[in-house]
Order: C-alpha cells, then structure tokens, then sequence
C-alpha cells in the first residue's frame, strides 16, 4: 500500500493522508498538525517495524475504511478491536510522548505503552520476543520522518510504501 501525506498550506491546521491499495483503491484522512509527526504517520513507523499484521495500516491495506478503523480503535470500550490493533496504537500513543517530551527514555516508552494496552483490557505487546533496539527503530526512524515531512514544502506530498505482514 502506497501512504501519500499531502502537506497543504501555510495556514491549514490539517494536512491529509491518502492510502492507496495495491488493488487501486483508495482511503485517507485528515492529519492535524502538531509540531511533532503526526499521529498516521508514526503508525508508519511502528507498524512498518514490528511484527504485527492487524494494526491500523494493516487493517487498511486489506481493505478497512479510515474512519472506521480510528474509531475502532481509540474507543476503549470496544473488546471486539483485535489486540494487536490495540497494541499498535498503544505504541503509537507512547512514541509519541517520547516526541513531545524530546528525548527517548525506553523504560517511561515500555510502560506508556503497556499501560495505554491494560487500560484497553487487552495483553501488551512484548518487545523482549523480537530483540529490535527500540530506540533505533522506532523513535530514531521518527525523528528521520519528522524531518522529511517538516522540510517538505507546503503544497507538496511525502509518498511511503508499506507492506502488511502476512496473516
């Protein structure tokens, strides 16, 4: 699946994300700014990472609607949400604390994450089994993102390529 991020003007608050199936088909959503990268961004990141095939990306490349899948997801009610959906976003949540707080601390990542999953009733997902440096592949690639999307230039677009695990 092709993620196009489009960056609009100056004066826009939101910028859009497009999600282009392999089949040609098409889903997207609006991305408020908010001086780190944005939220649907660093799903890019944690999901292009780990091994898990039923996050927000995943779900959408196999033919989910955006909307559909943010709501989902973010309703903490829901106990129909896979777990690895939850564990994704939970990730995500917790990076992008690491973002706003400016540097990477592993262990307030670990138990923003795993909280984010328990507060969800759902099984956090277990960093010890993939043996990754976390710092490196997730906050590290972030902030490389964040980078490309800040010096792009408004009315431009930032395409990334994403392949889902398989199931």
């Amino acid at each position: 699946m092709k993620l196009i991020a489009e960056k609009r003007s100056k004066t826009d608050k939101y910028d859009v994300l497009r999600f282009v199936r392999n089949n040609g088909s098409c889903t997207d959503t609006v991305m408020p700014r908010q001086g780190i990268l944005p939220h649907d961004l660093l799903h890019y990141v944690v999901e292009s990472a780990l091994p898990l095939r039923h996050g927000f990306l995943s779900l959408l490349a196999r033919g989910a609607d955006a909307q559909f899948v943010m709501e989902a997801v973010h309703d903490a009610a829901n106990q129909d949400v896979a777990t690895e959906a939850v564990q994704a976003e939970a990730i995500v949540e917790g990076l992008q604390a690491q973002l706003w707080s400016g540097r990477f601390d592993e262990a307030a990542f670990l138990a923003g994450a795993a909280s984010a999953c328990t507060a969800r009733d759902k099984q956090p997902f277990d960093f010890s089994k993939i043996g990754i440096d976390i710092k490196a592949a997730l906050y590290d690639r972030a902030l490389s993102l964040n980078e490309k999307w800040n010096t792009a230039p408004y009315f431009s677009t930032l395409s990334l390529e994403f392949s889902p695990q398989p199931v």
